[in-house]
């Protein structure tokens, strides 16, 4: 039940209708890392359930990351990161919905990695901000391989750090994407 509301939440970010050609392409098992250097110790965690979905014909993408699934080294981090800093029950994802404004798809499907650039509206800890970033695309073995490096301030995000800890968090994260999405079809979103 939780991967078909997933799902369809995806679905009506993108305002995909159930006649929709097999020029989108998904996954829900992306993986999405962040890295933070400081002073005293480095943050770093990973997800591998990063849900995508991006529609060729209209070039918009679309992400959802449940914050609750990072996982980190140290368990005394992942609750600090959900309890304190992400408020993960009250915020429980993290979701961008936007365009990639130079998607070239008959060069794309030719072969070859291309870089494109992304734009659109990434949503964390209940703040919504306009984002702009970089990435590539490649069409390999019929999946899409999407892939992207960018950071964002905790801070832009209402995202309070306690005094007392402040110097152990980076003031930027960067945030890695790397997604093998695979192509869908309209029976595929027409299922419950």
């Amino acid at each position: 039940m939780k991967h078909c509301y997933s799902w369809l939440c995806m679905a009506l970010l993108l305002g995909v209708s159930s006649s929709a050609s097999a020029q989108r392409y998904s996954t829900r098992t992306g993986s999405v890392s962040f890295f933070s250097v400081s002073i005293m110790e480095d943050i770093e965690a990973k997800t591998n359930q990063g849900a995508a979905l991006l529609d060729m014909q209209t070039t918009q993408v679309a992400f959802a990351i449940p914050i609750r699934s990072f996982e980190f080294k140290r368990t005394l981090m992942q609750e600090h990161f959900n309890e304190n800093y992400m408020e993960s029950d009250r915020f429980p994802k993290a979701t961008f919905k936007g365009r990639v404004t130079n998607l070239n798809v008959d060069q794309l499907h030719k072969g070859g990695a291309q870089r494109v650039n992304v734009e659109g509206d990434l949503t964390m800890h209940g703040v919504t901000r306009r984002v702009q970033t970089t990435g590539s695309l490649e069409i390999a073995s019929g999946r899409l391989l999407v892939h992207t490096l960018f950071s964002v301030a905790p801070a832009d995000y209402a995202i309070d750090v306690p005094l007392l800890v402040r110097e152990h968090i980076g003031k930027v994260v960067t945030i890695r994407v790397s997604m093998a999405c695979d192509p869908i079809s309209p029976v595929t979103l027409a299922q419950p």
